[in-house]
């Protein structure tokens, strides 16, 4: 540990501690509670209101301070947080963590962008749900990169549907093996060029298709929650519950038990781990304002925390027995970290359709699954894995005329009228998982609550440089082949820069991986740790490999599975 505690006295026990409350923790959370268990949950970030404190929902532009634009004390100050635009904006930026509340360090270019929060980034997620398949699951055993993943399809696809049958997932079923079909309301309906550029995909390219996205955004009323009205800044919060947060479902059915305990403002330092009966016996918490330190006990831990966050606390909690983390006597605990690789595509114009728009604000784009190395008739040599594509169809408006000769009435009489059509189409390619990307603790730098601060060192490799051109070249392909033009092919990685880094998609995994053998792995099928009985780790850090698939609704199901798994254990007296 890093530092001497003075616990308060009076510890508190429970049947369950669950740290974090977003996508897993909620989750957790809820299927514990139901199943009778007296569960404490931690966050480490403030108290966020369902509908309450979502300060900026429906603010309008002008509202804003300045406009909306940040001041440049406050960019300067929040230099990490400030690589991806999207969230350095008023509207947002108050859910995310800013530099100067937490750093961390980086040998190479990672961006690390949190939500401490109850809800976690369940609040400001992008809501994509797209199942994994044996081609996923299979991936490291076929192709020697990674360990051979402890499940199978079979094994998580109930879990699949019985969360989606939950949340409310909306989606059109394509008969894919590759991206199976889930529980999906009414989907979306896609705007007329899009529907176009489907067709026309499909007619040029018989094994790709073009849907709409499968999304946690209800199309119709669902477990109390009412439809989504098209209103736009779903990053802002959603007081209707529409899209699926902690907040607007799982936390609300947990504490509908009575057995819910949730405390906020509680940073969790480490894991109390008993040498004697090999388990773990609750966890040591730091008081995020006070900075006061507890102990809470209970029968079984859930470590959903996040990715490096879940780590952060194993790697903290030295032992006699795990010098090096608890539960890593294999020494994988930190290595093996993933995220996807995206910021690569095409854009392009498409001539005609002047006389079609679209009404609302549609959360969702449309979504080209993976073609590549599926099968051997798709077989690439230049890489291995796949790649799918978002993106959306739409028409410019008056934002236009800043790049447009003219001024006076004619200008304005011309951004009256909406402008041509234009395509955005974007790729999100999976990373092959590497033990030289890594997260480890710096323990000659310590942030305000004492904890080392993490150190990450994670790059792309040639596998994904060489994925990546591929990915570029084939957007540019499929738009040219529905009739774009002006079509303009990017890529926004270039080595060492911060733009396009692992990160930024927000989607890392690894580092606490899942696998079949105790010695190359720090979990097993069912999450639960290969070392300690009692510990669970459920969020995007038991992931042996990265798909390419959007990855929120697998934690999900994968922590539904896990808490059935061990309450059953529990009650057989496997877990004391």
């Amino acid at each position: 540990m890093s530092k001497t505690f003075n616990i308060n006295q009076g510890v508190e026990e429970y049947d369950a501690i669950v740290v974090g409350s977003g996508v897993s923790g909620g989750w957790a959370a809820k299927e514990l509670c139901e199943k009778g268990m007296k569960t404490l949950v931690l966050e480490r970030g403030k108290d966020i209101v369902h509908g309450q404190d979502y300060i900026t929902e429906h603010k309008r532009p002008w509202e804003f301070e300045n406009r909306g634009v940040l001041k440049r004390e406050y960019i300067d100050a929040n230099p990490k947080l400030g690589r991806e635009p999207y969230i350095m904006h008023p509207e947002m930026s108050h859910f995310f963590v800013h530099d100067t509340e937490q750093d961390y360090l980086e040998d190479n270019p990672f961006t690390w962008l949190r939500c401490y929060g109850v809800g976690g980034r369940s609040v400001t997620w992008g809501r994509q749900c797209y199942r994994w398949s044996d081609v996923d699951f299979e991936a490291n055993m076929k192709d020697g990169n990674g360990v051979d993943w402890p499940i199978r399809y079979e094994d998580i696809a109930p879990w699949y549907s019985y969360v989606e049958n939950y949340i409310g997932v909306s989606g059109e079923k394509l008969g894919l093996p590759h991206l199976p079909d889930g529980e999906f309301l009414p989907p979306m309906e896609m705007n007329a060029v899009e529907k176009h550029t489907s067709a026309r995909i499909k007619e040029t390219y018989p094994e790709r298709y073009m849907t709409i996205g499968r999304t946690a955004i209800l199309t119709q009323a669902h477990n109390g929650r009412a439809a989504c009205h098209y209103c736009g800044p779903c990053a802002r919060g959603c007081s209707t519950g529409s899209y699926f947060s902690s907040q607007s479902s799982t936390l609300p059915a947990a504490v509908a038990t009575g057995n819910m305990t949730l405390r906020p403002d509680s940073v969790v330092h480490s894991i109390i781990y008993d040498e004697e009966t090999d388990k773990a016996t609750g966890v040591r918490v730091i008081d995020r304002v006070t900075k006061e330190t507890t102990e809470y006990r209970a029968k079984v831990i859930f470590l959903c925390a996040s990715t490096l966050g879940s780590t952060q606390i194993l790697l903290n909690s030295k032992t006699n027995r795990f010098p090096d983390g608890l539960a890593n006597s294999s020494g994988a605990l930190g290595h093996y970290l993933m995220d996807h690789h995206f910021q690569v595509g095409a854009t392009a114009e498409m001539e005609g359709f002047e006389d079609r728009y679209y009404y609302g604000n549609r959360p969702n784009g449309i979504y080209v699954p993976r073609f590549r190395n599926i099968s051997p008739e798709t077989t690439q040599s230049d890489f291995v894995r796949g790649y799918g594509y978002q993106g959306s169809a739409s028409r410019m408006g008056w934002n236009r005329g800043n790049s447009m000769k003219g001024f006076g009435e004619d200008l304005k009489s011309t951004l009256r009228d909406a402008g041509p059509w234009t395509w955005w189409l974007g790729a999100w390619g999976e990373a092959l998982p590497s033990y030289d990307n890594y997260m480890t603790l710096d323990e000659s730098e310590v942030d305000q609550w004492g904890m080392p601060m993490i150190r990450i060192n994670c790059t792309w490799g040639d596998n994904e440089l060489a994925m990546r051109k591929d990915m570029m070249e084939q957007a540019g392909e499929m738009l040219e082949a529905a009739g774009g033009t002006s079509i303009n092919l990017f890529d926004n990685y270039t080595p060492g820069e911060t733009a396009a880094a692992p990160g930024l998609c927000i989607h890392e995994m690894g580092t606490a991986r899942m696998g079949r053998d105790p010695n190359t792995s720090v979990l097993n099928g069912f999450n639960q740790a290969h070392d300690v009985s009692n510990l669970f780790v459920t969020d995007g850090s038991s992931m042996a490999s990265s798909a390419c698939q959007n990855p929120s609704i697998t934690y999900m199901a994968l922590t539904a599975r896990a808490v059935d798994f061990a309450v059953e254990e529990m009650k057989k007296g496997n877990i004391a």
